[in-house]
C-alpha cells in the first residue's frame, strides 16, 4: 500500500511538472515549445482527465503564436525589402506545419467548458507559393551576381549556400545545379601535398602511399581537398610539405635474465612411524600414510629481443603563390619490436605457471629496417590525420 501511494505521488508530481513547464513556456513567449509539449502529452491519450490542462494551453499557445507570426509577416511585407522574402516564406511554412501537427488530434473537448477547443486554420498555399517564387528569383539573381563578382572564396561559399537553399525549396530551378557546382569549385581550397625524405634511409613505398592516401583518412571536407597527385588543370591555393628529417634505428639487442626457482613438491608417500620405526595405525587399524615431499630446483633463462625505430619530421602548410608558411607542425613516431622466449635447466616443476608459456617460444628473426619504419607508419598516419584535421585555411 505504501509503495502504491508513493507511485501515485510520483506520477502526480511528474504530471504537475509537465503542466507547469508548458504554462511557463507560454508565459515567456515560447509558444512553439508549449505547443510541442502539449501535443506530446495529448498524442498518447487526449481523453485522459489529467490532460485537460494541455488542451486549454494548446488552444492558447496556438492562438498567440499565430498572431505573433502574422504580425511579423505583416511588418516584413510592409518593409518591402527583398532580403525578407526568405523569412516571410519560412514564416508561412511554419504556420502551415503548426496546423498540420494539430489537425490529427481534433476534436479536442474541454470538459469544464462543455465545448471543443477552437483552432482557426487558414489555407496559406498561395502565400507560400508566391513567396517561395520571390525567394527563388531573388536568391538566384543575388547568388549569380556574387558568383561573377566574388573576390574571395568566402564570397563563393556564400553564393553556394544561397543556391543550395534555393534548390532545397525549389528543386531544379533554372540551371541552379550547374551554378552550385561552379560555386563549390571556386570556393574550395585545393592543397597540393608533397613528401620529402631528407634522411639517408629509404622510406617504404607502401608507407608513402598510405601517408598520401588522403581519401582513406576521411579528412577531405566539403571546402578543402588534398591532392598528392597534382592535377595540371588546377591552380592550387596551398601546399602541404611532409618532410622526414631523421630516422633513428637502434641496434638489434638480446637481453638475458636468469631466474632461480625452488619449490617443494609431492613425491609419492610413505608410512608414518614412531621414534622406533614402527608403523602407526589409525583408529580403524589401518596403517597411516603421509605424503612425501622433496625440493626441486630450476634455472630459468629469459631472453628479450628488442629493436626500436624513431621517425622525426615536420609538416609545413604554405600559400602557393607567396610561399609564406602558414603553420608548421612537428611529426614524430616510434615503434618498438619486442619478442620474449625462454629456456631452462633443471626440474621445470619448480617454475611458476606464468613462466611456462615462454618455454614454448623460440628466437625469431629481427624485422628489417624497412619493416621497422613501415610499422611506425600507423602512429604516423594517426598523427598526420590529427594535424590536417585541425589545420584551417579560412
Amino acid at each position: 500500500m505504501k509503495k502504491l501511494l508513493l507511485l501515485l505521488i510520483f506520477i502526480f508530481t511528474i504530471a504537475c511538472s509537465g503542466v507547469k513547464k508548458t504554462q511557463e513556456a507560454i508565459n515567456t513567449g515560447n509558444y512553439d515549445s508549449a505547443i510541442n509539449l502539449a501535443i506530446t502529452e495529448l498524442r498518447d491519450n487526449k481523453s485522459k482527465k489529467s490532460n485537460q490542462p494541455y488542451i486549454i494551453m494548446l488552444e492558447d499557445a496556438y492562438a498567440k503564436a499565430k498572431v505573433r507570426d502574422l504580425d511579423q509577416i505583416k511588418f516584413l511585407i510592409k518593409e518591402n525589402n527583398p532580403e525578407n522574402y526568405e523569412v516571410i516564406y519560412e514564416a508561412y511554412e511554419k504556420l502551415k506545419q503548426r496546423q498540420q501537427r494539430i489537425k490529427p488530434l481534433l476534436p479536442l473537448y474541454i470538459t469544464e467548458e462543455g465545448r471543443d477547443a477552437k483552432f482557426k486554420f487558414n489555407d496559406y498555399s498561395d502565400e507560400i507559393i508566391g513567396f517561395k517564387n520571390r525567394t527563388a528569383d531573388y536568391l538566384y539573381s543575388k547568388a549569380s551576381k556574387l558568383l561573377k563578382t566574388g573576390k574571395n572564396k568566402q564570397d563563393f561559399r556564400v553564393a553556394y549556400e544561397d543556391f543550395e537553399y534555393l534548390n532545397r525549396i525549389n528543386p531544379n530551378y533554372k540551371d541552379v545545379l550547374n551554378k552550385m557546382e561552379e560555386a563549390h569549385n571556386k570556393g574550395t581550397d585545393f592543397v597540393e601535398v608533397a613528401l620529402y625524405n631528407d634522411t639517408d634511409m629509404v622510406i617504404p613505398k607502401k608507407l608513402e602511399e598510405d601517408l598520401l592516401s588522403f581519401n582513406s583518412y576521411g579528412i577531405n571536407d566539403f571546402w578543402t581537398i588534398y591532392h598528392s597527385n597534382p592535377q595540371p588543370e588546377l591552380s592550387y591555393d596551398y601546399t602541404m610539405d611532409l618532410a622526414f628529417k631523421q630516422i633513428n634505428i637502434s641496434p638489434e639487442q638480446i637481453k638475458e635474465r636468469e631466474i632461480i626457482k625452488e619449490k617443494q613438491i609431492k613425491d609419492g608417500w610413505k608410512y608414518a612411524t614412531d621414534n622406533n620405526g614402527n608403523k602407526l595405525k589409525d583408529s580403524l587399524g589401518n596403517f597411516i600414510k603421509i605424503d612425501n615431499f622433496k625440493t626441486v630446483r630450476c634455472v630459468f633463462y629469459e631472453f628479450t629481443q628488442s629493436k626500436f625505430v624513431e621517425v622525426i619530421g615536420d609538416v609545413d602548410f604554405k600559400e602557393s603563390q607567396t610561399k609564406q608558411t602558414l603553420n608548421s607542425y612537428p611529426l614524430a613516431s616510434g615503434y618498438k619490436f619486442e619478442h620474449r622466449f625462454a629456456t631452462y635447466k633443471g626440474d621445470r616443476r619448480a617454475l611458476d605457471n606464468s613462466l611456462l608459456p615462454l618455454l614454448e617460444l623460440r628466437r625469431i628473426g629481427f624485422p628489417s629496417n624497412e619493416e621497422m619504419v613501415y610499422n611506425a607508419g600507423e602512429d604516423l598516419k594517426a598523427t598526420l590525420k590529427s594535424i590536417v584535421s585541425k589545420q584551417k585555411f579560412n
